[in-house]
């Protein structure tokens, strides 16, 4: 009996190490990259100070934002720079750590030792030895520099430096193959698997992947017993009209979270326009195709057809919609909703 308690005590140990989750101070590293990548510099400066009060040193800040010129341009690294320097200029009274000492490392000052560390440090977040032959410069500025220079300083963990990689490419669009090798590669420097994908759904679920300059709203309380997942609301109101006027093409911004979809439903006696502006989405009409949806892409319902739309399941996405008259009285009819098996079988 003794013997199969420490067996039982021995699982729930290796369970709970397995399932570790992320610390604040890691999701606040997280948040500070993601909005940097962005380039969204008004929420970064909250951001910023959050991190700061949350345990995040000023000089794990300074090498993240630094890391991620090599993800992000320097344009952004030093304008998330500055950001940091005026939050630390405007709060002097503020208790803020310090943190480690940033010293030179040696690397910099031997060429074939940066290069060495950098191949050591490429094929373990690989899993495998990586060599770039089809560009030998980049193969280079990678070993020699990104995984060897700034790999080589201490104010970041190399399992740290991943999670701000990640979350970096999180908040940039057309990066879909760095992203899911990073995301394999944080765990191969020193993460698990269930922190890498607890983060990129943190992430998510409280918006920071939402890069777009039409505004989110309000919760969709009013339809949300039609929806799967969260959406949000926003009027679009012309600016050229004086409060009691009234525009004839009334406008809604609605939101999706990623995997948000409404159901199955149909508009009488108007047509519905969807004007897509940010992030992916999908239209489907009951027995066609579905149809992946980009910003700029327009779709124009016809009246009495069964259709939904909604996010892909790995991106939020916000559409225009407005409807336009055409017989009888409008209305909606709301259906049955998209099923997971047919939602997660979408290509």
């Amino acid at each position: 009996m003794k013997r199969i308690i420490i067996i039982l005590i021995a699982v729930m140990t290796m369970t709970t190490m397995n399932a570790q989750t992320l610390t604040e101070r890691q999701k606040n590293l997280a948040v500070c990259a993601c909005l940097m990548a962005q380039g969204d510099m008004n929420r970064l400066e909250p951001a910023v100070k959050a991190a700061l009060d949350g345990g995040v040193t000023i000089n794990e800040l300074k090498e993240a934002f630094s890391q991620l010129y090599a993800y992000t341009g320097f344009p952004r690294s030093l304008n998330a720079l500055g950001v940091l320097g005026k939050v630390l200029q405007t709060s002097p009274e503020a208790q803020w750590q310090e943190g480690k000492p940033w010293t030179r490392p040696a690397e910099w000052d031997d060429a074939r030792r940066a290069y060495e560390l950098g191949t050591k440090n490429q094929t373990q977040l690989s899993g495998r030895p990586f060599n770039f032959d089809f560009c030998p410069q980049d193969d280079y500025y990678l070993k020699a520099h990104l995984f060897g220079d700034i790999f080589a300083s201490d104010q970041l963990t190399p399992a740290d430096r991943e999670l701000v990689t990640v979350a970096a490419l999180m908040g940039m669009d057309g990066v879909a193959p760095q992203l899911a090798a990073h995301k394999g590669g944080a765990v191969n420097m020193g993460n698990t698997k269930e922190q890498v994908d607890e983060l990129c759904t943190w992430l998510d679920k409280e918006g920071y992947t939402l890069h777009s300059d039409w505004q989110k709203g309000v919760f969709n309380q009013w339809y949300a017993q039609y929806f799967v997942g969260d959406s949000y609301i926003c009027p679009v109101n012309p600016a050229n009209l004086g409060e009691g006027e009234q525009t004839v093409l009334p406008t809604v911004n609605v939101t999706f979270e990623p995997g948000c979809r409404n159901n199955w439903h149909v508009h009488h006696g108007c047509r519905q326009i969807l004007i897509c502006v940010s992030g992916r989405g999908w239209y489907q009409e009951w027995g066609k195709e579905p149809i992946a949806l980009e910003p700029g892409m327009i779709i124009d319902i016809p009246e009495n057809v069964k259709h939904w739309h909604g996010a892909q399941k790995d991106s939020w996405f916000q559409h225009l919609t407005t409807h336009v008259k055409t017989t009888g009285e409008e209305s909606n009819e709301w259906l049955e909703a998209v099923t997971d098996e047919q939602y997660n079988n979408l290509k």
